[in-house]
């Protein structure tokens, strides 16, 4: 904590980040940038029509009030990561942006275990390794929670 004086004179109290916070905050900031930026940039391919998507702009309202499982069988599309050899589509190119902004959060922990581990915390070095690995699991399909 910080011990500094308010505009009255007051002593307060702020407290300080830690190095870890600042390394995750740090990273998290550019991986939002970044995948915002892929956003941008994929999303765009597909409006102007650089790639052509796997179903064609005209019909998407077809698709709409599917259920999912419909959907993936109507428009030949397998579930999970099959969407990776569509990339060719624009509409699947899109999935980039939104994947890597699911996967930030694993990358912003993985520094930060070493720095747990030299800190001799390791408390908080398993939580973050359990973190990474739960989230990573779960990405790859192999963890499956709930009913989808």
């Amino acid at each position: 904590m910080t011990n500094e004086k308010d505009d009255s004179g007051v002593h307060t109290s702020k407290p300080k980040a830690t190095d870890e916070q600042i390394i995750y905050a740090n990273l998290l900031d550019w991986g939002m940038k970044a995948g915002l930026a892929a956003l941008v940039v994929t999303f765009s391919i597909y409006v102007f029509g650089l790639l052509p998507p796997h179903i064609p702009l005209d019909q998407v309202s077809l698709y709409w009030g599917m259920g999912t499982h419909e959907f993936l069988q109507k428009a030949a599309v397998e579930p999970g990561w099959a969407w990776t050899s569509k990339l060719g589509n624009g509409d699947f190119l899109n999935y980039v942006g939104i994947a890597f902004l699911a996967g930030i959060t694993i990358l912003c922990y993985l520094p930060l275990i070493p720095m747990f581990l030299k800190k001799k915390d390791v408390v908080y070095a398993l939580i973050a390794i359990v973190e990474v690995l739960v989230l990573a699991l779960a990405a790859s399909g192999i963890l499956h929670v709930g009913g989808h």
